[in-house]
């Protein structure tokens, strides 16, 4: 969680979407959602990586981010190719796409709202 500098604290999740040409589009859907700061960073390489793709970081209040969360599969449905978003929360790591996302967002959205 982060402080936006007054008395509000934020959450931050960041999205990678397997497509980077997607990237701008998901900002855009999610710069739409009330309350929530979008924006592209440039992701951390891992272990043994020498490059990454960009990710977008979602920052709002805890119901803003996991409403925000919440327009994901539309989103993903919305895609003509077969998208993945891959995400973390509280240190577990989470992949949707549009095969598992009916799956995957319960689990996320009990994360998110604890």
């Amino acid at each position: 969680m982060l402080s936006d500098g007054g008395s509000h604290t934020r959450d931050r999740v960041e999205l990678a979407v397997s497509d980077p040409s997607q990237l701008a589009a998901l900002r855009d859907w999610m710069s739409g959602q009330p309350g929530v700061d979008v924006a592209v960073v440039a992701g951390t390489p891992g272990p043994g990586e020498l490059g990454v793709l960009d990710v977008l970081v979602v920052l709002a209040g805890s119901s803003g981010v996991v409403g925000a969360i919440r327009t994901l599969p539309d989103f993903i449905r919305s895609r003509r190719s077969g998208i993945r978003i891959e995400t973390t929360v509280d240190g577990q790591p989470f992949v949707l796409d549009a095969t598992n996302v009916d799956e995957v967002m319960p689990i996320l959205e009990r994360l998110l709202d604890d």
